[in-house]
């Protein structure tokens, strides 16, 4: 299987605050990898690091095999990987539609009608093909994220991170999101996912990681991780938010 994301060192610093500790990731090709772990813990900086919107102090980053720099990494990461962020980073004043087909046409360089058939086919994927038209303002916080999905889809590339997509909705929106994840764990799409949802690391997740203190403590597959987690910190973790 083809290593799609490798890190290897890494180690990211805010001012005197080491974030990421010397930390070393493998991702195949379609694997489902769920990061978990206490706030604070670095998870998000890692997972922003992988695609440079934060650049690593020091160690490595490759996507299929290429090395990731400062000078290349607008291109890669437009080859390989998108992003869903905790809030829906929508345009306002963009419908649905204008939403999703702007980076197509603008860094892909699709037609506009292309860019409108795979926003739709998009759409229809996460269910909201009959809010094409309407403002982001008009639609739920679990609607708003489901779209924000759509526009990962819109790439059409093999990577797409989430950083706790669903941190910023109502508890009653939270399972819509997670349903349209769990039909994308179906297809051949490499996903990164940072996220509290233990069910959904259960359901999905070739591989769990817990983070903190900006290291990696502890991976495996859901069942040894949620039966027999090795690391103390590990098992308390889960001991407090799975009681």
């Amino acid at each position: 299987m083809p290593v799609m994301i490798e890190l290897e060192g890494l180690n990211k610093y805010f001012g005197d605050l080491h974030v990421l500790k010397d930390v070393n990731l493998r991702v195949d090709e379609g694997e489902k990898v769920v990061v978990i772990g206490p706030s604070g813990s670095g998870k998000s900086t890692l997972i922003r690091c992988v695609n440079f919107l934060e650049e690593p102090t020091s160690g490595t980053v490759k996507i299929a095999g290429q090395l990731i720099t400062k000078k290349n990494h607008l291109q890669m990461t437009r080859k390989y990987s998108s992003m869903v962020f905790q809030q829906f980073n929508l345009y306002p004043n963009m419908t649905v539609l204008g939403n999703l087909t702007l980076a197509p046409i603008k860094l892909q360089k699709k037609s506009k009608k292309e860019a409108n058939e795979i926003a739709m086919e998009s759409l229809r994927r996460v269910g909201l093909a009959q809010k094409a038209g309407e403002y982001p303002q008009n639609l739920s916080g679990g609607q708003q994220q489901r779209v924000a999905i759509a526009r990962a889809l819109c790439t059409r590339q093999p990577i797409i991170l989430f950083d706790e997509p669903t941190s910023a909705l109502d508890p009653e929106m939270i399972q819509e999101v997670l349903d349209v994840m769990i039909e994308l764990a179906h297809e051949n799409i490499t996903m990164v996912c940072v996220t509290h949802e233990m069910n959904f690391a259960r359901q999905v997740a070739d591989q769990v990681i817990f983070m903190d203190d900006g290291q990696i403590l502890e991976t495996g597959t859901p069942e040894h991780f949620f039966t027999n987690p090795q690391n103390p910190r590990c098992r308390e973790f889960l001991a407090k938010i799975l009681h």
